[in-house]
């Protein structure tokens, strides 16, 4: 029996390491790794059973050619030779009649390892000269946000909480998300840490939390106006710190003028003496910690709330203080060196960008010069997972766009592919991982042999590599190879590297980076003024406005227009994570399935009453883009007004009617800013 350690590829904070007991090349054990710092000896209950998806009985096993109509589920075995050779054979004609930019690639977070997605995702691309896809349908506002606020995304480590007094868990569901952040949590706690959880719905984390508060969907960003508006009435402000560390604290502040308690409380839908308690507790409560996730994003004022979000611990002096300031990610402590990974200036110009929250308009027309003609997905699962499936539907279904994808399973994606080829798990497949929650670099190793002709996504890149006839060495290069090659570029200009080498990784599996304990202690921010910009130049300059604001709850019209029923029957439907789920990676796990239970959605019972619906019933959700069929679960886990119904879910889900308009800041998607008729069936 031989240990082989690993680490989990999913998108989640934790990025924990893990340990595959194997004997006579199959895996018999997996479990956690008990001497990684953030993992602790134990994973997830998504990620416990994992041989299942590993082993799982419909793994693809060898490359597929559609046979019949596009959907209809009728495959040809073929061999890897044939289907790289049909690939090149289709670009080359897509490239002599429209260019390389006809070519789309579409990748996420299936896996989100140095060498199967991001480098993956870059170098041949670019050497081929496809379009670019803009990677926006997740955190891309928050991202920019907080970077144009305070230069980066430096988090602080779980184990900061210890010392917080007060800490507000804003748009976000640890449990599900961030597991392993709840121990910390709950230490915190029993030290006297008061917890408020700010999120229209009840979620597992609000249970635990000492105070949840339940605004409407989308109307976050005018609430932490609000609070900033009582802080300074109130005389609350830290005005040394402001004026030592922040740039525009004299425009906000008169910005705030139009943000009384009573005027939020109309926008919010909370009390007033709701908003007057939040106020006070946060500013009077040192150290005090605000985390939020992505969710809270996720509408059309997604980067204007998160700017708003990054002001409070301005104004009350909390950076840079243990347990205080902000936890959204730990992302920029290392960012990958961009020539290394993606070798850019060695390739042709950069292709249009293409948004992937629009990926549906894209394919049907609304990019057209060239058209996309040939899309090459990995990585992901858009008709499950995109804004607005109907439209990405339509859009593959196109008999004349030329579609491959790579995946493990026949997701609901690669159904309507013309080439499928399998892919890798990832104890089959070496590769590097920084996690985004905390500050701890991971070496994969493989710890068995891919079934039958499975392959990596880099093994995938170096066959279209060959068949394009490129030859630049960098494009050959082993998996370690690329490890070895970005880590020493990257370490060039990062101190945070320092002394972490690929052999260190290979035979330690985990390391810690070499980053402060408190993020900002010092005072400086890594932006142009090396202040925090409250007031951003850099948004003027992009026309956007400069100061953070709100600019009102709205969706883009998939109810107005559509006439079936009354205009103000219709509720907000939010779809957040999945407690079992990682989007829609490991949804077709049963047992998973099972503990998360058939397709539902929340209503309140006010809600319920109206529509004559009973716990348990069959009902529709239904706008002007799609419709869902979904089971009742009649809750006051919902505020009145609010339907909540986990994404992630194969065979249609409720992204059938969420939107693909953008939002304020980086093409950010706007998955909450959906409204919805329900009806029972």
């Amino acid at each position: 029996m031989k240990k082989i350690y690993g680490v989990c590829p999913h998108d989640c904070p934790d990025t924990c390491g893990f340990i595959t007991e194997v004997e006579n090349g199959r895996a018999r054990k997996l479990y956690a790794n008990p001497e990684h710092p953030v993992t602790d000896g134990w994973l997830c209950a998504k990620v416990r059973p994992y041989l299942n998806h590993v082993y799982h009985p419909d793994r693809l096993q060898y490359p597929l050619r559609r046979v019949g109509e596009k959907g209809g589920g009728q495959w040809q075995r073929i061999s890897w030779e044939e289907a790289i050779g049909e690939i090149g054979e289709r670009w080359w004609g897509i490239i002599a009649e429209y260019g390389a930019e006809a070519i789309l690639p579409y990748s996420y977070s299936g896996t989100l390892g140095l060498v199967q997605m991001a480098v993956s995702s870059g170098r041949f691309w670019n050497r081929l000269g496809a379009s670019q896809l803009q990677r926006a349908i997740c955190g891309a506002a928050g991202e920019f946000a907080v970077t144009m606020t305070l230069g980066g995304r430096f988090a602080p480590p779980y184990t900061a909480v210890r010392y917080s007094k007060l800490i507000i868990i804003w748009g976000h569901n640890p449990v599900s998300t961030a597991p392993h952040f709840m121990p910390h949590l709950a230490a915190a706690r029993r030290d006297g840490c008061r917890v408020v959880v700010i999120d229209p719905r009840r979620t597992r984390t609000a249970k635990q939390a000492t105070w949840h508060i339940a605004p409407k969907p989308g109307t976050d960003g005018a609430l932490a106006l609000g609070l900033a508006h009582i802080i300074v009435r109130e005389g609350w402000q830290d005005e040394a710190f402001l004026a030592a560390h922040t740039v525009g604290w004299p425009e906000l502040r008169r910005r705030l003028d139009d943000y009384p308690s009573q005027r939020v409380a109309a926008i919010t839908g909370l009390p007033q003496s709701d908003i007057e308690k939040l106020a006070r507790m946060y500013a009077q409560t040192r150290p005090s910690l605000i985390k939020f996730a992505d969710g809270v994003q996720r509408n059309p004022n997604g980067g204007q709330t998160v700017r708003a979000i990054c002001a409070l611990p301005a104004i009350t002096g909390q950076y840079g203080r243990p347990g205080g300031g902000l936890m959204y990610t730990a992302s920029d402590f290392v960012r990958w060196d961009g020539e290394a990974v993606g070798k850019r200036s060695q390739c042709p110009p950069g292709g249009r960008r293409v948004n992937m929250n629009r990926l549906g308009a894209a394919l049907l027309g609304e990019v057209s010069d060239p058209p996309i003609q040939s899309l090459f997905v990995f990585g992901a699962n858009p008709a499950a997972s995109a804004p607005n499936t109907g439209q990405v539907i339509a859009g593959l279904r196109r008999p004349d766009l030329f579609t491959v994808v790579h995946e493990l399973f026949m997701t609901d994606t690669a159904i309507y592919a013309d080439i499928v080829l399998p892919a890798t798990s990832q104890l089959e497949q070496t590769d590097l991982h920084k996690a985004y929650g905390h500050a701890t670099l991971a070496y994969n190793a493989p710890a068995i042999p891919p079934p039958s002709e499975c392959k990596s996504n880099w093994q995938v890149m170096r066959l279209l590599v060959a068949e394009m006839g490129f030859t630049e060495p960098w494009l050959r290069q082993s998996a370690d190879e690329v490890i070895a090659e970005v880590l020493a570029a990257t370490a060039v200009h990062n101190p945070a590297l320092k002394g972490i080498t690929l052999e260190r990784l290979q035979a330690e599996h985990a390391i810690p980076l070499n980053v402060p304990a408190v993020p900002l202690a010092n005072g400086r921010f890594p932006t142009p003024s090396g202040k925090i910009e409250l007031y951003s130049q850099a948004l003027a300059d992009m026309r956007l406005d400069p100061l953070p604001g709100f600019a009102g709850v709205f969706d883009d019209g998939g109810v107005e227009d559509d006439g079936r029923f009354p205009p103000d029957e219709t509720l907000n439907l939010i779809s957040p994570a999945a407690h079992h789920f990682v989007s829609s990676s490991l949804a077709n796990q049963a047992e998973l399935r099972q503990r998360e239970g058939e397709p539902f959605v929340e209503i309140h019972p006010d809600d319920a009453a109206r529509q004559g619906i009973v716990d348990g019933d069959a009902v529709m959700v239904v706008n002007g883009r799609g419709q869902c069929q979904l089971i009742a679960q009649v809750t006051d886990a919902v505020r009145p007004g609010v339907l909540a119904s986990p994404k992630g879910y194969w065979g249609g889900n409720v992204n059938q009617t969420t939107s693909d308009a953008l939002a304020d800041m980086a093409g950010q998607s706007t998955f909450h800013s959906n409204r919805v008729w329900l009806r029972k069936l």
